[in-house]
């Protein structure tokens, strides 16, 4: 029998934890909580979950700094950061340091629910493409477009020979791109084909992605070469240098 996925909950505010903690329990998960981002970070030292529901506001380290902090330890755990309405900046930020996801309070169990899913089946997918590492070659199935080469089974990316590190969500985001150059895609349409979902409001999440996206890949990110704005239409892929000619 497969042992349940672990949640890590970080909510200060006692009614709203309460609540998390019940309903994702019933659904079947081990939650672990807290209520102040210090604690967190030694619960996911000493027990690392699967999923991490972090409140932006949170006394003794908030999301934000709990964030940074376990992405600048390689921990790549998904992210699922609870803000405030009137935070845009911090949740864009959030999305900036490395959360893979934000929900704006006051926001729906249901809706909360589906995230974690969303998230557990990712980290799911990643755990299984680094398990087949070991049996796949070095070239097998690459996308190239000039100077980027992608190794979907490994998960590796380089531009110009340069190995670049990506979290899971933006591997994801530019596979989806690389997997079809020259196709336009809108932010709803990204939404749903890369996070699994699409929820009217949540689309900025999108621009954050791709914004590191390209200050990852980008010698200019203001003035991109690979992943390029369609104006009033979305985003695309370059077309493969020599491709159609």
């Amino acid at each position: 029998m497969n042992e349940p996925k672990r949640i890590l909950v970080a909510e200060d505010q006692t009614d709203i934890r309460d609540l998390l903690v019940l309903n994702l329990r019933a659904a079947g998960y081990a939650v672990s909580e807290t209520r102040d981002g210090l604690s967190a970070l030694a619960l996911q030292t000493e027990a690392p979950c699967d999923v991490l529901v972090l409140d932006l506001m949170m006394p003794g380290l908030d999301g934000l700094e709990l964030c940074k902090t376990l992405r600048g330890r390689g921990d790549t755990t998904p992210i699922l950061m609870l803000t405030a309405k009137s935070t845009e900046l911090d949740r864009v930020l959030g999305l900036e340091l490395g959360a893979d996801d934000y929900l704006t309070k006051p926001f729906s169990l249901a809706e909360l629910m589906a995230r974690v899913k969303v998230l557990l089946r990712r980290a799911e997918q990643l755990r299984a493409a680094l398990a087949a590492q070991a049996t796949a070659s070095d070239t097998a199935s690459a996308l190239i477009n000039g100077e980027l080469e992608i190794q979907p089974v490994k998960r590796q990316v380089r531009v110009r020979g340069q190995a670049l590190d990506f979290t899971a969500l933006e591997f994801d985001l530019l596979m989806h791109f690389a997997q079809h150059p020259g196709h336009v895609y809108s932010r709803s349409q990204l939404l749903s084909a890369v996070w699994g979902y699409s929820h009217d409001g949540y689309e900025h999440t999108v621009t954050t992605h791709i914004n590191r996206l390209r200050a990852k890949l980008e010698d200019d990110p203001l003035r991109p070469a690979f992943i390029l704005t369609v104006r009033g239409a979305g985003y695309k892929m370059r077309e493969r240098p020599g491709a159609g000619s």
